[in-house]
C-alpha cells in the first residue's frame, strides 16, 4: 500500500483532496507570433487510474518485494512531476493512481514508470522481468477519490474473489469502452 496526498470532508461531505496537483503551476507555449510565453495560472486536475498486468500475467511479483516496488513507483513518479495518490497490486498485476502534470502526456508517464519499475526489478531480483506492452487508464473524479483509493489497497481481498481479466473487463465495461476480447490481453 503506498498513499500520497491528505483528503478530508468538504462542506457537502464529499472528500476534499489536500495538494494532488502536480505542481507545475506555469506551462510554455508557442504563441501564434512564434515567441515563448509562460501561461502563469495554469491549475488542472488530472487524475487517472491506471492498471497493467505483468507480461502473460504471471504471478512475478512477489509479497517480499511488493512494498519496495510500490515505493519506487512512487519515486519515479515524484521524479518526473507526477504524484502519485495510491499504488498497490497483486503478484499479477498493479494499480496506480496518478495525478499528472499539464506538461505529462498520460503514455509518457507509462513509459517512464513501467520501463523503469521493469528495469529496478529485474536489478533487484536478478530475473528477467516485464510488464504487458499495454494498459487501462480510467479517468477519476475528485468525488470518487477516497472509494478508487481504497479500491486499490484492498486489491489483496478483492482478488481473493475476482481474477484480473475479469477485473479489466469490468473497468473497460463501467467506462463505456469498446473492446474485442480476443484483442484484450495479447
Amino acid at each position: 500500500m503506498f498513499i500520497l496526498g491528505k483528503i478530508s470532508p468538504g462542506r457537502d461531505g464529499a472528500p476534499v483532496a489536500g495538494d494532488l496537483s502536480s505542481g507545475l503551476g506555469r506551462v510554455r507555449f508557442q504563441s501564434p507570433v512564434g515567441t515563448t510565453e509562460i501561461m502563469a495560472h495554469t491549475y488542472i486536475s488530472q487524475l487517472v487510474h491506471c492498471v497493467f498486468s505483468t507480461k502473460n500475467r504471471l504471478n512475478c511479483i512477489g509479497e517480499e518485494i511488493r512494498s519496495e516496488l510500490w515505493s519506487y513507483i512512487g519515486g519515479i513518479a515524484s521524479t518526473n512531476h507526477m504524484k502519485a495518490i495510491a499504488i498497490g497490486g497483486t503478484a499479477n498485476h498493479m494499480h496506480i493512481l496518478l495525478s499528472l502534470p499539464a506538461t505529462m502526456p498520460l503514455s509518457k508517464a507509462m513509459q517512464l514508470i513501467k520501463g523503469g519499475s521493469s528495469k529496478w526489478l529485474h536489478e533487484k531480483t536478478g530475473n528477467r522481468f516485464q510488464w504487458q506492452e499495454s494498459y487501462g487508464a480510467f479517468t477519476v473524479s475528485v468525488s470518487h477519490l477516497k472509494p478508487t483509493i481504497d479500491y486499490i489497497n484492498g486489491q489483496a481481498e478483492h482478488h481473493a474473489k475476482r481474477d484480473f481479466e475479469d477485473e479489466f473487463r469490468g473497468f473497460l465495461k463501467r467506462h463505456g469502452i469498446a473492446f474485442d476480447e480476443r484483442y484484450v490481453f495479447g
